[in-house]
């Protein structure tokens, strides 16, 4: 029996896996804990869920780590990051903006987005995929916008991602805010970058979608063609969703109706269409998203940096809408995202019975999954991904079944994280990222910072 370090790599190709064996696994959000249950992990999957003890009889070839005083439950699913937006974090400002659309078109488009090279996301990526890893994120969407990083810049970004080994899917905001050209290049990229993770080993753990900006800086025909390559490709398209007051307003002013209803006239309003923000929705749209299976992501911690609001999510989720939860590039510990969103709806509906703890996990593991229509991803079930996360359980008062979820959400932070797996492989030990120096990764990062701070 292997004693509570690690064995290194769960073996490939054979009949002997590893067993798992927490105080506690949590293996699906929504299901209550359990005291004294393993999982079985072979070539990159979960194979069995149960009793260790059973586990280990069943299978008594099988290397065992054991975590005493410790819960394993799914990895994090990051539905919304930014990673280029590390970036910006500290930037200096004479003033912050005055609202959400000066906070664009004054700050982030000019002194950020516009000023991106290859080296400033090489370094970003290479941060971010350490501070997801670090606590708990084993699958994440990126939107990458920076023009003058075309064509590449999925690339680059890739490349970092693969060498973390963490499960991306990456995206190019594109948007015709600087021409039609430069909103064409835009969508180039993402399908460039989709067919080519297609053409790649089966055991790339990086796919791409097509993402778009939003309705005021594309086109009606700029949308339809967006939905068509992606039809044609079969992913999603992303789009920003009323962040701010901005979008609904100006669809109202140049349509007569609001957003969403906007794009349920373009006919492209549906599963196939990934909404995230929905901050401000009338309640047409909040019907349309809910009629026609428009997924959400939810980003609650950078709603608020930019002044844009509080979403209805809760009215969301009673609706039957999958939303998964994201950090935005802001704050990219999912525990902090988590907390705000189980606190924030609190305050906003005066309700303390509302988005309970286990709901909130779910949308931090399978709803992710489910709005970034990944298959097998954020739940521990036999034939899932073993992604999954090792964490402290020393609470500073006794864990039952009750309260188990609502201490993990209330009292973890990313420095609660002992371990990480990815695919079956173990992509942090100890709370610290496996074959990476954080010092460099953070030299680098500093050295391209203050690159865009200078100049902007």
């Amino acid at each position: 029996m292997v004693p509570a370090a690690f064995a290194g790599s769960t073996t490939s190709g054979t009949t002997t896996g590893t067993i798992l064996w927490p105080s506690w696994l949590l293996a699906d959000a929504l299901a209550p804990p359990v005291a004294g249950h393993g999982v079985r992990v072979i070539d990159g999957l979960v194979d069995a869920v149960g009793p260790a003890d059973s586990l280990m009889a069943d299978y008594p070839d099988d290397s065992v780590l054991e975590f005493p005083d410790q819960v394993v439950i799914p990895g994090f699913v990051n539905a919304h990051v930014h990673m280029y937006g590390l970036l910006a974090h500290g930037i200096p400002l004479d003033a912050a903006p005055s609202g959400f659309w000066p906070f664009l078109e004054d700050f982030w488009w000019p002194k950020v987005e516009d000023r991106l090279d290859h080296a400033m996301l090489a370094a970003a990526a290479d941060w971010a995929c350490t501070e997801m890893l670090r606590s708990g994120t084993t699958t994440f969407l990126d939107i990458l916008e920076a023009p003058n990083a075309l064509p590449g810049g999925l690339d680059v970004q890739a490349d970092v991602v693969r060498r973390a080994g963490i499960r991306g899917i990456l995206s190019f905001e594109a948007t015709e805010r600087a021409g039609s050209k430069a909103g064409v290049a835009g969508l180039e990229e993402n399908q460039h970058f989709v067919e080519a993770c297609r053409r790649g080993s089966g055991e790339d753990l990086l796919s791409g979608l097509i993402s778009i900006h939003t309705l005021f800086t594309c086109s009606d025909e700029f949308v339809r063609e967006a939905f068509g390559r992606a039809l044609e490709l079969g992913v999603l398209v992303h789009a920003h969703c009323n962040e701010g007051v901005h979008e609904g307003e100006w669809c109202e002013a140049h349509h007569g109706h609001r957003t969403l209803e906007h794009y349920a006239a373009l006919g492209v309003a549906g599963p196939n269409f990934l909404a995230s923000q929905v901050v401000h929705l009338s309640d047409v749209e909040q019907r349309i998203v809910a009629e026609h299976g428009v997924r959400c992501s939810h980003m609650p911690l950078a709603n608020g940096e930019v002044g844009g609001g509080i979403a209805p999510i809760p009215e969301l989720l009673d609706a039957g809408v999958t939303v998964g939860l994201g950090s935005d590039g802001y704050i990219n510990d999912m525990y902090e995202v988590m907390r705000s969103a189980f606190l924030i709806h609190k305050a906003r509906l005066r309700d303390p019975g509302v988005m309970d703890a286990h709901r909130v996990l779910a949308m931090a593991t399978t709803g992710g999954g489910a709005a970034l229509a990944l298959e097998r991803v954020g739940r521990l079930a036999p034939g899932w991904s073993a992604d999954l996360q090792v964490v402290d359980g020393r609470f500073p008062t006794p864990v039952t079944e009750a309260n188990l979820a609502e201490q993990l959400v209330l009292f973890r932070t990313a420095h609660h994280v002992e371990a990480v797996m990815v695919a079956g492989q173990w992509r942090v030990r100890g709370g610290q990222i496996v074959g990476v120096d954080p010092d460099q990764q953070r030299a680098r990062l500093h050295e391209q910072a203050l690159r865009l701070w200078s100049a902007a």
